[in-house]
């Protein structure tokens, strides 16, 4: 009786020894020690404190003795004043470009005369404020270097990508002493106040009960993946435990409007890039802007400035902004599927949103109610947009507006210089409503008083 033996092939025997190798692998690598302090919450701290900052100011004031100011006026002396700069370390940022942009409140820096920025490797380094706003309270600072110095940016996370309920992390460097981390989760996405005399000023804020300590404002609030989600602002006091940040969309769109060449150079550019985002996304363009004529549409893609590839919108508004006045600017841009070339030369926004506009769109000839002005005329208050002239069957001669007449507000705008003034009323189609808040002198026998009221005008 014959007995067979099985046989086993080379490609078998082949694979065994391979799977018992990748077995003695992985044995290794579980046999040896780890350690478990370093969880994801640790990886994302490693990887985003190296872009937090401390911001420190130097406040001009002046320190003239009150008595001797007073006495030395009353004998009629004239009194220097006796100016110094106040020292302070008032909150954090955080790197978002490697060319040096930092994020911070506008609370932080507001009122500086100087600042600077201390990094976690130990240098203090002079900033500039680029561009800010109170009312988003979001500032953004450029380190001043003497080369081609990098540093290390945050990564953003994506618009609305939150998860309510998910674990965050507030970073910050507080009075310059080092990195500062507290954990929590993200207790709210949009929180806004519980009636319009609430003590908590905000509006889609989000609300952490990660501790954000004095000197954390301005610092970043990250995700689990190290990725910018908002930006530290305020802790509610009265409240145990609570804090707020500037969602990073906000943080966009406030990027979006005031990095601009209209926001740091007056130049006029008239189209708006989504910022933060993947793609470099025209979102809006103003009719006979530079970007209209020059054939830029909602929806195109920006691929490159001047044949540079701008990796994100920081780089593509410093190209943008290094073009000024009057120099064509070549964009390749992406529509659809298919490619195309734009030149967009800036100008002055003065040249376009100035009193001639004005007197398109209202048939009024208008000027600045300056100091001056307002003296000569006799009027007991200063600013707004004088009216010297109406011309017949137009806007303003039909809505009854008068010489002397003066403009305050603009759909209870406050517009500050005609090309605030211009771009309100610009943003209008003909026929559309402006309703504007004038001042009107009343006079009555010798006595001349000033009343204010509403008009509306229908444009041209």
């Amino acid at each position: 009786m014959n007995q067979h033996r099985p046989a086993f092939s080379s490609r078998r025997c082949t694979t065994l020894l391979v799977l018992v190798g990748v077995a003695l692998a992985c044995f290794r690598v579980w046999a040896q020690p780890t350690d478990v302090r370093r969880d994801t919450t640790v990886a994302a701290v490693d990887r985003v404190m190296p872009s937090v900052v401390n911001i420190a100011t130097t406040t001009v004031v002046d320190s003239t003795d009150p008595f001797f100011r007073w006495r030395a006026e009353f004998f009629g002396y004239r009194v220097r004043p006796q100016l110094e700069e106040v020292p302070a370390s008032v909150g954090s940022g955080v790197v978002i470009d490697e060319g040096g942009y930092v994020l911070t409140n506008e609370h932080v820096v507001k009122g500086a005369s100087r600042i600077w920025v201390k990094l976690m490797d130990g240098r203090e380094l002079e900033a500039e404020r680029v561009t800010g706003t109170a009312k988003t309270d979001v500032a953004l600072l450029r380190i001043k270097t003497q080369g081609n110095e990098k540093f290390n940016p945050v990564r953003f996370a994506t618009d609305d990508d939150l998860l309510l309920g998910e674990t965050v992390i507030t970073l910050g460097n507080p009075f310059g002493l080092g990195g500062s981390v507290s954990k929590g989760i993200l207790s709210s996405k949009s929180r806004r106040p519980a009636r319009e005399d609430s003590p908590l000023d905000v509006a889609d804020w989000l609300q952490t009960d990660a501790a954000i300590n004095p000197g954390n404002s301005g610092g970043p609030l990250i995700n689990l993946r190290g990725e910018l989600i908002g930006l530290n602002v305020a802790v509610y006091r009265e409240g145990q435990g609570i804090g707020f940040a500037i969602p990073i969309k906000r943080v966009n769109e406030a990027l979006s409007r005031y990095f601009t060449p209209e926001g740091t150079k007056a130049l006029w550019f008239g189209a708006r890039v989504r910022a933060g985002g993947s793609q470099l996304e025209i979102t809006a363009v103003e009719a006979a802007s530079p970007a209209d004529k020059g054939g830029l549409r909602v929806g195109d893609i920006v691929c490159q400035v001047n044949d540079t590839t701008p990796r994100n919108f920081i780089e593509f508004m410093r190209e943008l902004n290094s073009a000024g006045a009057r120099k064509p600017v070549q964009l390749q841009l992406q529509r659809g599927t298919a490619q195309r070339t734009a030149t967009v030369q800036l100008v002055p926004e003065r040249d376009f949103f100035n009193a001639d506009l004005v007197r398109q769109k209202l048939g009024a000839h208008t000027q600045e109610l300056t100091r001056e002005l307002a003296e000569s005329l006799g009027f007991p208050f200063m600013g707004g947009f004088l009216i010297s002239a109406v011309d017949k069957d137009t806007p303003a001669a039909e809505a009854k507006l008068e010489k002397y007449f003066v403009i305050r507000r603009v759909d209870g705008q406050l517009p500050r210089d005609f090309v605030e003034l211009g771009r309100l009323l610009h943003g209008k189609a003909k026929g559309d409503l402006a309703r504007l808040t004038v001042v009107a002198p009343f006079k009555r026998g010798n006595f001349v008083s000033f009343r204010e009221g509403m008009v509306e005008v229908k444009l041209k």
